[in-house]
């Protein structure tokens, strides 16, 4: 899969971003339909990636982790307000990845509770759609 330069992200969508709402991520199961679950995701535009906190027995881990399309798209909706970011995720369980997802989660929402099976969700974002620019 060939990555492009990653989108820019204007002043108002960040702010969206920054903002708490829950998300959804979509993974795609072995058969190719879509597998959509709640998730706290927290935008990094500087970088332009976001980083979400998971354990590493969901599904959405799984699917990530088979072998197949590690495409993803994260969507939040605030009233007619709505993003939706794509990308390709990947599944980190170094120390330090985990740590840093950690605490952009815990800025955007709050300190999450102890878990011995967290990873992080780290996602190269390719495209970014909505009415918030």
């Amino acid at each position: 899969m060939t990555l492009h330069d990653p989108p820019t992200f204007g002043i108002e969508l960040v702010g969206f971003w920054s903002e708490r709402h829950l998300c959804t991520v979509s993974t795609l199961r072995a058969d190719g339909s879509p597998h959509v679950v709640p998730m706290g995701i927290v935008l990094d535009p500087d970088h332009g990636r976001a980083w979400g906190i998971t354990s590493r027995t969901s599904q959405k881990v799984a699917n990530l982790r088979r072998g197949g399309d590690p495409r993803v798209a994260v969507c939040q909706v605030d009233g007619r307000r709505w993003s939706t970011l794509e990308g390709v995720a990947e599944v980190r369980e170094d120390e330090e990845s985990v740590a840093e997802a950690v605490s952009r989660y815990a800025t955007r929402y709050r300190q999450p509770r102890p878990n011995p099976a967290r990873v992080a969700l780290r996602i190269a974002l390719t495209r970014v759609l909505g009415n918030v620019r």
